[in-house]
């Protein structure tokens, strides 16, 4: 089987993945083909039915619920030349359906309910197709739209336009908008197309405020996307939207706070700071943080700890959005909070603050330009400036990048400001501790210089030795040629000899 992928690709994957994205035409998905229940493709051309607006009143709502039925016929959009006539008819008919629901009171007929989430059932619930690139990267690429947008569209604006009209029942509703619909709305924020998840976000939030029966069930299959999320999968769509509906959830809970919602908290929003792709949810991950401590300041310290012990290690990026995070955070603290966190925060600020990215040393340096924050580290001056100064006035002298060394001595002078005693000290007792760190490396480097002088004379010692055994040797050979006495005097004088030569040497190596 022959393959298209040349050996330079196959070295460099960065450019095999760059010419397959640049090969690869992006075409939008037709969910049609993917429908696994609901309404039936379409048998033939639909014939357009009279206007709602032109009927009489007394035939308006036979005539509503003939056309919320013709629209649950579905057309696949992927075929771009075949049901041209149909597709328009339904069109125009979803439009009719979205105005005429709008303006006009007293259709909402109990009658006319579950013809409604039929039709909305029929159009909107599918499986997913799979991704069209499977090395999908929502930070880079193009996400895959909904081919059958036109008609999709319109059947959300007419199904958020039924939630909010003034006729709405929840009680006559929730007979059809029951737990298994609700698990396949959610389903559909896996979605790749951001505007279906933009409506997708708005309905589910409407739900939420006018089914009070349904809000545990939501929050707990929203547990468990998010679980699934961060221990299985790693791939979701709609965790940002997920997670704004969150945001106005979590602002209504009353106090005090559930013990379910502090581990909620803990179990799943703090755990998922160690996402791959955290960039593309953090802004919601951190507002739905906020909220929690706002409404219960007592989560500050086991909040924090958590993020400090997920802090990210290799990747740059992570740190300067934890940094964020954590300055908001600090915005909404308690100064009684603050003495709780304030050692093992600091000793992490002052790692950023000595790292050689100069993006995070800037970012944790900016904390000294917020007024709240430097009226904190002045109440605990004592405390922080120890743990800080080491870095500050290390990296002032040996920093590359100049705007960060500039920055340390704004913040070095802002420190000496609130206690010039301490930092007197501290300069005096830094500089001190490097002396001794030089002495102490004189003395390694010296010492190191002695062993390796003593192993040198032994090497020689050792050759000198090696060559008087050689020579010795060389002798007694000479001596054994040159001997005109018989085989046994000679076979003795020769052991003599050598054992005289190996007592010698004994003795020598004794000495």
């Amino acid at each position: 089987m022959s393959s298209g992928i040349s050996a330079t690709e196959k070295v460099d994957g960065f450019t095999r993945k760059s010419m397959r994205k640049a090969q690869k035409q992006r075409k939008p998905q037709g969910s049609a083909h993917f429908r696994t229940q609901g309404g039936s493709l379409s048998p033939g051309e639909l014939s357009a039915l009279p206007q709602l607006r032109d009927a009489p009143s007394t035939e308006q709502q036979e005539l509503f619920m003939q056309k919320l039925q013709q629209c649950c016929i579905l057309f696949d959009f992927l075929d771009t030349v075949t049901d041209l006539k149909s597709k328009e008819i339904k069109r125009a008919t979803l439009n009719e359906l979205v105005d005429y629901v709008s303006t006009n009171r007293g259709v909402l007929v109990d009658s006319a309910y579950p013809e409604i989430i039929n039709m909305i059932s029929s159009n909107l619930f599918r499986t997913l197709p799979p991704s069209e690139n499977p090395d999908f990267d929502p930070e880079e690429d193009e996400p895959t739209l909904e081919a059958s947008w036109p008609h999709m569209q319109l059947v959300y604006e007419f199904f958020l336009r039924f939630l909010e009209n003034p006729d709405f029942q929840p009680s006559t509703a929730k007979r059809y908008i029951d737990q298994k619909f609700v698990l396949q709305l959610l389903e559909l924020f896996d979605s790749e197309d951001p505007r279906e998840r933009d409506f997708l976000k708005t309905i589910l939030h409407r739900i939420y405020g006018k089914f009070l029966g349904l809000r545990a069930f939501i929050r707990k299959q929203i547990n468990n996307i998010f679980l699934r999320f961060i221990y299985e999968t790693e791939h979701f769509n709609g965790v940002a939207e997920l997670l704004e509906i969150l945001g106005s959830i979590i602002n209504g809970f009353a106090l005090p706070l559930k013990a379910e919602h502090k581990q909620f908290l803990m179990k799943v929003l703090i755990p998922m700071h160690t996402a791959k792709g955290l960039a593309l949810f953090h802004a919601q991950l951190a507002y739905c943080v906020v909220q929690f401590l706002e409404k219960d300041p007592t989560l500050t310290e086991p909040v924090i700890r958590g993020l400090l012990k997920f802090w990210p290690k290799t990747c740059s990026q992570k740190e300067v959005m934890f940094l964020g995070e954590i300055e908001e955070i600090l915005d909404v603290i308690e100064p009684t909070q603050f003495k709780k966190v304030q050692d093992p925060l600091f000793k992490q600020i002052s790692k950023c603050v000595a790292s050689p990215h100069f993006q995070v040393a800037e970012r944790s340096l900016y904390y000294w330009n917020n007024e709240y924050i430097l009226s904190l580290i002045e109440e605990n001056i004592d405390k922080i400036l120890p743990i800080m100064f080491g870095s500050l006035y290390r990296i002032s002298k040996e920093h590359w990048n100049q705007t960060i060394v500039a920055l340390v001595y704004n913040v070095l002078k802002t420190l000496m400001e609130m206690n010039s005693k301490l930092f007197d000290e501290l300069t005096a007792s830094y500089k001190a501790e490097r002396q001794r760190e030089k002495k102490k490396e004189q003395e390694r480097e010296e010492l190191w210089k002695k062993l390796e002088e003593l192993r040198l004379s032994e090497i020689s010692k050792n050759q000198n030795n090696t060559h008087g055994l050689e020579n010795s040797n060389n002798s007694n050979n000479n001596n054994n040629n040159n001997s005109n006495e018989p085989e046994d005097h000679s076979r003795i004088s020769t052991m003599d000899s050598i054992n005289t030569e190996s007592y010698t040497l004994n003795a020598q190596y004794a000495k």
